[in-house]
C-alpha cells in the first residue's frame, strides 16, 4: 500500500460497532479519540470478533471508506490499554494480511552520510 509520507496510520483500539458508517465513524475519530477526521490521515476500526477492518480517511474532497472482511480466520488486532496507535504504511499492509505486524521485525534502517 502507497501512501504519502505525510500520511500517518492510526489504529482505534479496542473494539468498534461496525453498523457505523462515514458518519458514526468521524464522529468516534473527533469525539472519542480526539482527532482531525479530515487530516487525510487513515483512521482503522476492528470489530470484536476481529473479522471485519474499516479505513475512514478524508480525500481532499470527501470522505472514503474501505472495508476488508475475512471469511475465515481473523486479524492480528492488538491488545493494548491505549486508545489509539500510529503504525506506519507498511505495518498496515502486514495487518491487512494477517499478520502480526507488532511482532515482525524489519531490517533496521540504515542512514550514511558522505565524508569531504
Amino acid at each position: 500500500m502507497f501512501l504519502p509520507s505525510h500520511t500517518r496510520v492510526y489504529l482505534a483500539l479496542g473494539h468498534t460497532d461496525m453498523r457505523k458508517s462515514i458518519n458514526g465513524l468521524s464522529i468516534l475519530v473527533e469525539t472519542q479519540l480526539q482527532m482531525d477526521p479530515f487530516s487525510g490521515h487513515l483512521f482503522v476500526f476492528c470489530n470484536r470478533r476481529c473479522q471485519i477492518i474499516k479505513i475512514l480517511y478524508w480525500d481532499r474532497s470527501g470522505f472514503a471508506l474501505w472495508q476488508k472482511r475475512l471469511e475465515k480466520h481473523r486479524f492480528s488486532w492488538p491488545q493494548s490499554e491505549e486508545q489509539l496507535l500510529c503504525i506506519d504504511a507498511r505495518q498496515l499492509g502486514w495487518l491487512l494480511e494477517g499478520l502480526p505486524f507488532h511482532l515482525v521485525r524489519a531490517h533496521a534502517a540504515l542512514s550514511y552520510t558522505i565524508l569531504t
